[in-house]
């Protein structure tokens, strides 16, 4: 609920410490108190249930052969990524790795897109940005002009599930693969 209130466009100047503010406010409990709870339930709370994640199947093979074939790679997280551990396994292959968090704006906001973008400095046409989160993942990027891929859960698209706005909607890593390599070869 609490990073809900906070995904607006404009983002904020400092993010942590506007959560804060706003947990110390929906608790009635001192800024301080507030802190040490969002430290301990999100930032360090979490931390072990991130590093248990896996990458799914075919992840880490394509972000190898998209490294190989001159791709950029970059991770962009609403949560600080060093709190991720190796990130799956593909933190060696990232040229980038930003928090939506420092730059003061959550997905779906505009402004972390802009700052990827900034930080590769590759126009945001170019750019695919690939989530599992329709609202925060696909959405997002294409205000901005970026291409974006929705990965689902295999039995969405059992059921044909897809986006009407993604560029791809995928279950497999192949899928995509595919899809990449068919738009470099354009």
């Amino acid at each position: 609920m609490l990073r809900n209130d906070e995904r607006n466009e404009k983002g904020y100047n400092d993010l942590f410490r506007s959560q804060i503010g706003f947990l110390a406010k929906e608790l009635g409990c001192t800024m301080q108190e507030a802190e040490d709870q969002i430290n301990d339930i999100v930032y360090e709370g979490l931390r072990p249930y991130f590093e248990k994640i896996n990458a799914c199947h075919g992840a880490v093979e394509l972000i190898q052969k998209l490294k190989a074939a001159g791709f950029k790679i970059a991770l962009l997280s609403d949560f600080p990524p060093e709190q991720k551990g190796d990130i799956w396994g593909i933190k060696q292959y990232c040229d980038l790795l930003l928090s939506s968090e420092l730059i003061g704006a959550l997905k779906p906001s505009s402004k972390p897109f802009k700052e990827l973008a900034a930080k590769l400095e590759v126009p945001a046409e170019r750019i695919l940005y690939i989530g599992n989160s329709h609202k925060y993942d696909v959405e997002g990027p294409k205000k901005l002009g970026m291409k974006a891929g929705w990965f689902i859960p295999w039995i969405w698209g059992k059921f044909g599930v897809k986006s009407k706005i993604a560029d791809i909607t995928f279950r497999h890593y192949s899928q995509l693969e595919k899809f990449i390599f068919e738009q470099k070869s354009e």
